[in-house]
């Protein structure tokens, strides 16, 4: 299940660089909506220390999720990836580099004691 979860989330990164052009501002107020409906699932996750933030600017299981649970963290990860790309869009850069800038933000405002994973790959709790 986990492998299967990382194939789709590799086709889900490269057709986001296909589709980063088509991506309207309509279309990002939609994303954000979801992304604000989310957070309270998502802030729920982080205090029970089973999703962390990584440092490509998703979030990443640290413990086994329910299917609900799951379906939280690859839909939050499939909207950032949507704003990512359009911000890399916008700004004529990579959408990694703006996953990364934005997971060292959201590593400095994380709350104490929730996964973080720093530049090298390494997770720790947040003091």
């Amino acid at each position: 299940m986990t492998s299967l979860n990382g194939i789709r989330g590799c086709f889900l990164l490269m057709a986001l660089g296909l589709v980063a052009p088509v991506v309207r501002a309509e279309s990002l107020a939609a994303v954000r909506a979801r992304i604000e409906q989310r957070v309270e699932g998502v802030v729920r996750l982080k205090a029970r220390l089973l999703v962390g933030e990584n440092n490509a600017g998703y979030l990443e299981a640290r413990g086994a999720l329910a299917a609900a649970e799951q379906r939280v963290v690859t839909d939050e990860n499939a909207d950032r990836g949507l704003v990512y790309a359009a911000i890399a869009a916008q700004n004529k850069s990579a959408p990694e580099e703006v996953g990364r800038a934005r997971a060292s933000k959201l590593a400095a405002e994380a709350r104490s004691g929730e996964w973080v994973q720093d530049r090298n790959g390494q997770w720790r709790k947040k003091n």
